[in-house]
């Protein structure tokens, strides 16, 4: 892959990497560095460990004038680990995906770097280390010192998966990383790089490594210590062995997974985790036994979910943290305390409500009632085919209750995924007669729009969610997607559901089914009449339209946070896998 191909998909905010070098008393190289640096273009954050007066006179003239370059001070050294961190942050704040790492003393072969992006692009979720190809200019003592290193690592992972940890020359997820800085304190020194991998191998993040050549300048500056930094490594492996022995279950459970297991995936490529039974049991618990009981025997069944769950758990973690940094920057509180246990705990309750609704349970004015001004938005169309823009915000099938509302309204519900017939089978076992039909469909095509042209034209309504792309939602190796800001991060929101929409020519409705205390609120609101995408600015008029749903869709989640059952990484544009068999 080319650079200028790396820059142009950098600019979709898919995948947004930028530079980040720490730097202590290392002015007199970093010229050369930035020289190597200067023909990718990438934006680059220099982190001043507290160095002495002349690197930092250095290091501002350096960053003068310039706009890609950015100087961030640290008032001590603090060490290279603290450096990373804080180029990390820096680099999170303004918006970018990744960082790679280089080093200040000329050592790395940066022109590998269109190499490391290639496969960041591929992983986006993993990190990715050279592997280094040492010339004469090593110093032994620091040769032999890797291979002692790289045994202890093998005996920390209980894997061979790593194959070198010392490298500094890094591409690194930036969420990944700073969850992990944010839960636990890592090496600030020379520990730093050996730490990090590690533990982020034991939060089930994988390295990919590429060979690189690494050179020790003659006139290079080294801050190893051969005493200080010795002891430091060797109480950090003492720690990680200690650790490893409390992860030992775990680590023993994903050595025997099959290959390829924790790769990432799109998320409709990922086995749901054997929900049928799961679903008859809890079912039968509710119908014999009620709602209490039920709730208590929620709390161990959604505690072993959110422990062995650590794909979801991890996305659960990153959304919140979203969110709440969001709600934070424009002085938003939030209505609830939240944390990714709740979040488990609202998403099991949420399918308590499902069966209840599929029993025909849920009673108006009781257990389900409008927002203000929703009753009015929903009789404004009532005997017409209306299209509803929904999400996995809430519970949109709760809005089956609508049939015992008035009885003219019949919903269908499009949904992008094969593992929704699952559904469809426990929902007709429970009641035949349910008002929401489920379409379970792949893609988008012109089968799919006949479908539900004939739908609308017979009054019926048609609920399609907006907020998850289809796997094979493509066209020339390009996923069509438009990305546009959530909660004040982009995302990638599907191209699909908002084209339909306009060539249908209806009526289009946002609907969410929120958990407000007791009671579930139907908010329903007008979103266009038809929405319209002329020919000429049909890419705006498109961007204008995602934007507008994007912007509800953060509304929405800040009034009911732990409504939001959309449990991948929602801000990244996964890998497209196939979907695979149960």
């Amino acid at each position: 892959m080319s650079v200028d191909t790396a820059l142009a998909k950098s600019e979709n905010h898919a995948f947004s990497p930028c530079i980040v070098i720490p730097c202590f008393n290392h002015g007199a190289m970093m010229s050369r560095v930035l020289e190597r640096l200067a023909p990718y273009h990438f934006p680059c954050f220099i982190v001043d460990d507290g160095s002495d007066a002349a690197t930092q006179q250095q290091l501002e003239a350096l960053v003068t004038g310039s706009d890609s370059l950015h100087l961030l001070r640290l008032p001590v050294n603090q060490g290279k680990g603290q450096a990373v961190i804080a180029g990390l942050r820096a680099a999170a704040r303004e918006g970018y995906t990744h960082v790679i790492q280089v080093d200040a003393d000329g050592q790395h072969q940066i022109e590998d770097i269109p190499q490391f992006l290639e496969l960041a692009q591929q992983y986006p979720h993993s990190l990715i280390s050279g592997r280094p190809i040492y010339d004469e200019s090593v110093p032994k003592s620091r040769l032999y010192g890797r291979y002692i290193t790289h045994f202890w690592v093998w005996v920390e992972t209980l894997s061979l998966s790593l194959k070198d940890s010392m490298c500094g020359f890094r591409v690194y997820p930036i969420s990944e990383t700073l969850a992990l800085a944010n839960r636990c304190v890592l090496g600030s020194r020379m520990d730093f790089d050996t730490e990090v991998m590690v533990r982020l191998y034991w939060d089930g993040v994988n390295s990919h490594f590429i060979p690189t050549h690494v050179t020790y300048p003659v006139d290079g500056l080294s801050h190893f210590n051969a005493l200080w930094d010795n002891c430091q490594i060797s109480w950090m492996h003492t720690r990680l062995v200690f650790g490893m022995l409390l992860r030992l279950p775990r680590l023993l459970k994903r050595k025997l997974a099959p290959r390829g297991d924790h790769e990432e995936r799109h998320w409709a490529g990922v086995n749901e985790r054997k929900g049928m039974y799961g679903m008859r049991f809890m079912l039968s618990v509710y119908r014999l036994l009620g709602r209490r009981i039920f709730n208590l025997l929620l709390w161990p069944v959604i505690g072993y979910f959110w422990l062995t769950g650590r794909t979801q758990r991890q996305a659960s973690e990153a959304y919140l943290a979203q969110l709440q940094h969001f709600a934070k920057s424009k002085g938003i509180a939030l209505p609830v305390p939240v944390s990714s246990f709740r979040h488990f705990m609202r998403f099991g309750e949420a399918m308590l409500d499902k069966l209840a609704s599929w029993q025909g349970d849920i009673r108006w004015g009781k257990e389900i009632d409008f927002a203000p001004d929703a009753e009015h938005a929903l009789n404004h169309d009532i005997e017409r085919g209306t299209l509803i823009l929904a999400s996995h915000l809430g519970d949109i099938e709760v809005s089956r209750a609508l049939v015992s509302y008035n009885g003219k309204v019949k919903i269908n519900a499009l949904v992008f995924s094969e593992h929704a017939q699952r559904f469809k089978q426990l929902m007709e076992e429970v009641n035949p007669q349910a008002g929401i039909n489920l379409i379970p469909v792949n893609n988008i095509g012109p089968e799919t729009a006949i479908l539900l042209k004939e739908r609308l034209d017979a009054g019926e309504w048609v609920a399609i969610v907006g907020d998850r792309t289809a796997i094979n939602e493509q066209r020339g190796g390009e996923r069509r997607v438009v990305w546009s800001d959530f909660l004040g991060r982009a995302a990638p929101f599907p191209q699909g559901p908002f084209v339909l929409a306009a060539a249908l020519r209806c009526p289009v409705k946002l609907m969410f089914v929120l958990r407000e205390q007791k009671t579930l609120r139907i908010h329903v609101e007008p979103f266009a009449d038809p929405i319209l995408l002329p020919r000429k600015e049909r890419q705006q008029a498109l961007q204008q339209t995602v934007d507008r749903y994007a912007e509800r869709l953060g509304h929405y989640a800040l009034m009911s946070p732990l409504d939001w059952f959309n449990f991948f990484d929602f801000w990244q544009l996964p890998i497209e896998t196939p979907t695979e068999k149960n």
